[in-house]
């Protein structure tokens, strides 16, 4: 019998596995080694960086539309769709 899975939960796993990512790019770009774990430090950061990311005005984002962005940046934006993702789907559960 097939197991049940929750589409919810699987985006979320992504976002925090994306998270993750972001803060092992973060402690890459400082010239960190990064072994294993990651420090409480570098996991602030790349909250720190998401928060910004997401409460970014839209001119902003669409100012980068017209220069390259490097790789944080990417990881950054994805997060973002991530997040809005989960947003929309709490709230169809919600309606």
């Amino acid at each position: 019998m097939p197991r049940y899975s929750d589409e919810l939960e699987a985006v979320v796993a992504c976002e925090q596995a994306l998270r993750r990512r972001i803060a092992e790019r973060i402690a890459e770009e400082s010239g960190a080694l990064v072994h294993g774990d990651l420090s409480s430090g570098h996991l602030a950061a790349a909250d720190a960086a998401i928060e910004v990311w997401r409460n970014e005005g839209e001119e902003m984002q669409d100012l980068a539309a017209f220069r390259p962005i490097g790789p944080l940046q990417e990881l950054l934006a994805e997060h973002r769709a991530i997040l809005e993702r989960i947003d929309d789907m709490r709230d169809r559960r919600l309606s």
